[in-house]
């Protein structure tokens, strides 16, 4: 019974197959042609039959085994591997089918590669997941061929394994080599100049060149008899906050992620780079309640828990609370910190249903709210009009991003910064916002 599971009667068979009735029934009426009919007949016997003597010969002819990483990173391109060993003593045709997991959605996961005798090959594919989770993997299909390709032969090897998604810890990498490097302005990222006193000192060491000569030391100077300058060092240990809302508002989604996980993806990039400089980083989550606070620390082990308790974020649907949220900060939060509030509003109405906790917050924190652009709307509002429709369709697009700037209007009002930025643009303009405060000494 097993050998009949792994015999596949290909196309080429039905074809041959086909062909042979066609001439046993023209035979009938031309001798000749049903002689032939019967040789042909005796040939596709013999042939599926050596396919079979080979593909059959050997237990294991074929070695397949899917490489995946111990986790993915979501929103961005993984790339999963399959090894292949052919042990045969020929060369073979196979066709790969992966059984990818269910919320990818794809059924068409082949791969088509010729395999010379003794052989190894790997396959490379990338897959993008838009979700976090676990996801789970099924067997690794591999259907072997030889000569014409009559019979086939399936090999089946179960891989079934669930590999989780993570908020994108290889965002984070990338960034993290960026904010750290000389490569900052090329990817969008910005030196900023720090104009405030928020630096420690550090130690004196020797004048080199390029070095601020208001930083000269002269009494180490004149002990030395040579050049010396004070060393500074950004004020460490600021704590900071990712706000992060999930309300319905987050729902809404941009190239296959929504708005939360944009956020959370964001929210793992800075905390990185906050504990890199040296600084504290926390985790607010909330909707119509508080749901996770996790304190703003610099321990080894933080920048773990700041993953684990972003993985596990799913959108609510009710409406955020920001009385609620305002008192816990106020009660949990002591020292000033800065807030990076991760929400979404499409009207100044909504925002000036919680402007009044927004002021409370503002006065013992350093408030930042990113805003999202709207990009489907902008390009709704930048597009040519023909009709009374296209017409209609633009003037509430530019209604949309007016209700924007008002928003963003009423925020300085309050005293409070804003970032108005894309979804995908949201790491660079996090990051940049996040080094203009340090350097200027806000917080």
């Amino acid at each position: 019974m097993r050998l009949f599971k792994q015999v596949y009667l290909s196309i080429n068979f039905f074809f041959a197959l086909t062909l042979l009735i066609a001439l046993f029934m023209l035979g009938y009426k031309l001798h000749m042609l049903f002689v032939v009919a019967q040789i042909l007949l005796v040939a596709f016997l013999l042939v599926v039959a050596v396919e079979v003597l080979i593909l059959w010969r050997l237990k294991d002819g074929v070695l397949a085994r899917r490489i995946t990483p111990e986790r993915l990173s979501n929103g961005d391109a993984n790339t999963i591997s399959i090894f292949i060993r052919n042990y045969y003593r020929l060369k073979i045709d196979l066709k790969v089918i992966d059984e990818l997991p269910a919320q990818f959605q794809v059924r068409d996961s082949v791969f088509e590669l010729s395999v010379e005798s003794g052989e190894e090959q790997v396959l490379n594919y990338d897959l993008r997941p838009t979700k976090r989770g676990n996801y789970e993997f099924g067997a690794v299909n591999v259907f072997a061929s030889i000569l014409s390709g009559l019979v086939v032969r399936r090999y089946q090897f179960d891989q079934n394994r669930e590999v989780p998604v993570f908020p994108s810890f290889l965002q984070m990498q990338q960034f993290e080599l960026m904010a750290f490097s000389q490569r900052l302005t090329g990817n969008g990222l910005k030196k900023v100049r720090r104009i405030g006193q928020t630096l420690e000192f550090e130690q004196v060491r020797d004048y080199v060149v390029g070095d601020d000569r208001k930083k000269i030391n002269w009494k180490a100077t004149a002990r030395r008899k040579d050049l010396m300058v004070n060393q500074y060092q950004d004020e460490k240990s600021q704590p900071i906050y990712c706000v992060i809302d999930k309300g319905r508002a987050m729902k809404m989604p941009f190239n296959g992620l929504t708005l939360l996980d944009y956020a959370i993806n964001a929210s793992l990039v800075l905390s990185n780079i906050a504990l890199k400089k040296d600084d504290k980083a926390g985790i607010i989550c909330f909707s119509n309640r508080v749901t996770h606070i996790l304190p703003a620390e610099r321990k080894k082990l933080q920048m773990h828990s700041i993953l684990q308790t972003l993985y596990d974020q799913k959108t609510a649907w009710q409406e955020p609370d920001f009385e609620k949220l305002a008192l816990t900060i106020k009660t949990k939060i002591r020292q000033r910190s800065l807030l990076l509030f991760f929400t979404n509003y499409e009207s100044i109405v909504s925002m000036r249903r919680h402007a009044q906790y927004l002021a409370k917050l503002a006065k013992d924190h350093l408030v930042v709210m990113i805003v999202f652009r709207n990009t489907e709307v902008d390009k709704l509002a930048r597009q040519k009009t023909e009709t009374l429709k296209d017409i209609y369709t633009q003037t509430l697009a530019e209604k949309m991003n007016y209700e924007k700037k008002l928003v963003m209007r009423e925020l300085r009002k309050m005293g409070i910064q804003s970032i108005y930025t894309a979804p995908e643009a949201l790491n660079t303009n996090v990051i940049n916002k996040y080094l203009e405060l340090k350097a200027r000494g806000l917080f």
